[in-house]
């Protein structure tokens, strides 16, 4: 069994895992004694360019231009910029299981890493449709960048076409409005009684309404998806709706939420509200161990309760709020 050691490893390859390896850099890291895994194949990159820039119709970015830590107005961390500082990206590769007790994390090729400082960073999965025929070709989610390639080929390929977009939620609004920058007829379908009303109040919420409407998007509220219908290829031809409705669709994309991915630590760590318990640095209830980003539920005084959040800038400030803690610094 092949056996790895290092002093510190971030388990997730996100932006939180960047954002850390940025600040383990500034804190006077030595080369060699961090390593990040990730079950993804490319470094760690801004994720929220995904549903932008990525799909736009002209002027797309595509890597390397928005790798991690860009998206606060710093330098991009390139592949490249891993390897100058030492650290190890051990890409490509998913971790099965993790053991808290022996500080040992076995990945699905039975490769053993071995750390002392263990950031879990290991963000969320999304949560997909089990509705009939949810399983047909184009319907899409969207988590990361292969994700991104294959909605982008669809896009390319069904020009002009009809698009639904399952959810009202940051991810349903942003591909709303892509889709129609690509022409698509464009229906966003979600069962709330206004965008994000979790953010917004109803004033607000009818004022961006009124924008998507303006553009040509339609908007059908207080209902949701049960069920799909496909062509004889196997592509998705029609979205049923529980009001009874039905709406053609040559590509659909779904963003109805997304769970931390903590199943790892099942009875090894306390959890909190659906995700791993931390203090205020971001430590959990084991020695050594730190969760940052969506997985970890926090204090937060200014609501005066533990909150999980999961938002590009919190993804990034926890990373190096984790990195500055005085246990961690004093071993650099």
């Amino acid at each position: 069994m092949e056996t790895h050691s290092f002093k510190y490893v971030i388990l997730g390859g996100g932006v939180s895992a960047g954002y850390a390896a940025r600040e383990f850099v500034k804190q006077g890291l030595r080369p060699g004694d961090l390593a990040i895994i990730s079950k993804e194949s490319v470094a760690p990159y801004e994720r929220p360019a995904l549903s932008k820039g990525y799909l736009f119709p002209e002027g797309a970015v595509d890597l390397p231009g928005f790798h991690v830590c860009v998206g606060s107005g710093g330098e991009r961390l390139l592949p490249e910029w891993y390897s100058e500082k030492g650290i190890k990206l051990i890409l490509g590769t998913e971790v099965t299981k993790v053991n808290i007790a022996e500080k040992t994390l076995t990945t699905a090729a039975q490769a053993v890493f071995k750390y002392e400082t263990l950031i879990i960073a290991t963000g969320s999965s999304v949560i997909r449709l089990s509705n009939q025929g949810a399983n047909a070709k184009n319907i899409f989610y969207l988590r990361e960048i292969e994700d991104a390639s294959e909605l982008r080929k669809a896009v390319g390929a069904n020009k002009n076409g009809k698009a639904v977009v399952v959810g009202g939620g940051y991810i349903g609004l942003e591909l709303g409005a892509v889709l129609r920058m690509h022409n698509y007829d464009v229906t966003i379908v979600y069962p709330e009684p206004w965008f994000l009303p979790r953010l917004f109040t109803a004033e607000l919420a009818h004022f961006y309404e009124g924008h998507y409407k303006h553009k040509g998007v339609t908007l059908i509220k207080g209902t949701r998806a049960v069920g799909f219908e496909s062509h004889a290829d196997g592509t998705v031809k029609t979205v049923k709706l529980k009001d009874g409705r039905e709406l053609d669709a040559d590509i659909v994309v779904v963003g109805i939420g997304a769970r931390p991915l903590i199943s790892l630590f099942k009875d090894q760590l306390e959890e909190e509200k659906g995700g791993i318990k931390t203090d205020g640095f971001f430590k959990t209830s084991e020695p050594g161990v730190y969760a940052i980003g969506d997985v970890a539920t926090f204090p937060m005084k200014m609501y005066g309760d533990m909150r999980r959040v999961e938002h590009v800038d919190h993804a990034r400030k926890s990373a190096e709020q984790a990195v500055k803690v005085k246990s961690i610094k004093e071993n650099l």
